[in-house]
């Protein structure tokens, strides 16, 4: 009896041992991985970690640690993060074959998008149904694609200019205008002339939702632990939410996409990328839905209208707080265009012009930690594993912000690329990962493709901003100081960007204002109807179908 009472506490303390030192493994990187800071049972380092300062303390690790180091994102998640080129170039670019999935996103792909969201799409390989996808987004990278769309952009380029000469205090509001309509016209055709119409509301909510409900407690949670997922819906009211929103938005979508393929029946479709979708999805049929292309538009139309509208604010903050970069730009737009606002034909003169280009594209990048890539299969580099499913952040925050690639980094110099005359998709498809001028378009199969129709949008719109107007510092009412933007304060979601600033936006001069509303005056004369929605394009705009 004593026996059988000494190997029945002798094997419930074994357990209790086993089970103790499982736990404390639990969060620990697997061995071989490179090194990192320390991390604690379960969570790892997801403590040390918030979505607001995440991108700085990945910076620092990467000052303690070196540009290659291990992160534990939850009790079995490795993530290795990487800061300098040469590794981003090895595995992201000579070996994007393996490294070109999407980790586990449960709430963004599965319940917010139905699997449906290609930037969560788990490969790009012939296996899974997003092989088929590139076949219509390569036709983003084609020239006459930016020509196609140079209307668009003059004629909300002029309307922009029109609003901030109205309501200059309300330039958030312009600006996300600007951003919302350019892209509904290169996504489905149409404009979206206020802020306010019911459909502006109804994209805007679902982008906004989607950001604040994948980013919520329950959806860290269950991208954490998996076996949660099982729960039913009532014991997680953030899924079934989710569930809820992703019904509403795929409605949204499809009805989209739907009006598309009715106008082209009829023969009234204006020139846009569903269009070109459509076409693909009557060819790939048996592999891609109807219903996967109309959440590739409505995906591009999320990814164009916010990586716009962020690039754009911090260029006008940049402008606020930099105000001798505003004059220099200034001094070189009278200097080539004098009295008549810049075309696209000015892009080889108004060379400073392109240096903020490329300056915002790098100072204030919409994707400050990348979109974090996956191993399909493991891999050893550098001496080190990397195991299958291993997540891969390649820190476009630290790389962008290097003082030994720019010196004094949080600094917006449009002069430090005074000789670099290549376009963003000439430096991002460069073999030499190191001459690029900035990371913010990703790399290898997952890389953006429309890079130079983002350009050319915003070579037009930055121009004609500093041709137009003075961006000034507002002036506080109750110290009488002048109110400097805080560089660093951002707003979080699917991409980043500045969080509101004030500023104080004034037309340069009387006869600028008059040729604003001229020049707008006459353009919707001309090529708008009575809903200000196009009823004639140029004829001389070219056709990508």
């Amino acid at each position: 009896m004593l026996n059988v009472t000494l190997l029945f506490y002798v094997a419930l303390f074994g357990g209790l041992f086993w089970l103790v030192h499982r736990v404390r493994q639990l969060g620990r990187p697997p061995k071989g991985l490179p090194p990192g800071p320390p991390t604690k049972p379960i969570l790892g380092n997801l403590h040390q970690l918030s979505l607001e300062t995440g991108h700085k303390q990945m910076l620092k690790w990467a000052e303690e640690y070196g540009p290659m180091y291990t992160l534990m994102l939850g009790p079995n998640e490795p993530a290795i993060v990487l800061s300098e080129e040469r590794q981003i170039r090895d595995l992201l670019v000579k070996r994007g074959t393996n490294f070109s999935s999407r980790p586990d996103h449960y709430m963004a792909h599965d319940v917010l998008s139905g699997g449906l969201r290609v930037i969560f799409m788990v490969s790009t390989c012939s296996s899974c149904p997003a092989f088929y996808i590139p076949k219509g987004s390569h036709i983003l990278a084609e020239d006459v694609v930016r020509k196609t769309y140079l209307s668009y952009q003059y004629l909300e380029g002029k309307a922009l200019l029109l609003g901030l000469l109205e309501k200059p205090e309300d330039f958030m509001t312009h600006l996300q205008r600007f951003s919302l309509s350019f892209s509904t016209q290169i996504t489905y055709g149409f404009r979206t002339p206020t802020h306010d119409h019911p459909l502006v509301k109804k994209i805007v909510y679902h982008f906004e939702e989607f950001s604040k409900v994948s980013a919520t407690p329950t959806a860290h949670i269950l991208n954490i632990f998996p076996l949660l997922r099982r729960l039913p819906d009532f014991c997680l009211p953030g899924r079934k939410r989710g569930w809820e929103l992703h019904q509403q938005e795929k409605k949204l979508f499809v009805d989209l996409y739907q009006d598309v393929e009715t106008q082209m029946r009829a023969g009234t479709t204006e020139p846009c990328a569903t269009v070109m979708f459509i076409e693909v999805q009557k060819k790939e049929q048996e592999q891609v839905s109807p219903e996967l292309m109309a959440y590739y538009s409505g995906s591009l139309l999320q990814a164009a209208m916010e990586t716009t509208l962020a690039t754009i604010t911090g260029f006008v903050q940049a402008m606020v707080i930099f105000p001798e970069v505003a004059k220099t730009a200034q001094a070189e737009i009278d200097r080539v265009c004098g009295d008549r606002m810049p075309r696209i034909e000015d892009w080889n003169d108004l060379k400073y012009i392109r240096g903020c280009i490329k300056e915002s594209l790098r100072w204030m990048p919409t994707t400050i930690l990348g979109v974090p890539h996956s191993a399909d299969e493991e891999e050893l580099y550098a001496g080190y594993r990397i195991p299958k499913k291993t997540t891969i952040i390649y820190n476009v925050w630290a790389l962008h912000n290097d003082p030994k690639r720019y010196p004094d980094p949080r600094r917006f110099d449009p002069g430090r690329w005074a000789n670099d005359d290549s376009t963003s998709y000439e430096s991002a498809t460069n073999e030499e990962v190191g001459k690029r001028d900035h990371f913010g378009f990703g790399f290898g199969r997952r890389m953006c493709l429309a890079m130079n129709l983002v350009d050319q949008n915003l070579f037009l719109v930055m121009s004609r901003l500093l041709w137009a107007f003075d961006f000034n510092r507002a002036i506080d009412d109750k110290t009488g100081l002048e109110i400097v933007p805080d560089k660093e304060n951002l707003q979080f979601g699917l991409f980043v960007m500045p969080a509101p600033f004030p500023a104080n936006i004034a037309p340069r001069t009387a006869d600028k204002a008059r040729q604003i509303r001229a020049e707008w005056n006459q353009a919707a004369e001309e090529f708008l109807d009575e809903n200000l929605q196009w009823k004639g394009m140029p004829p001389d705009m070219p056709r990508v179908v």
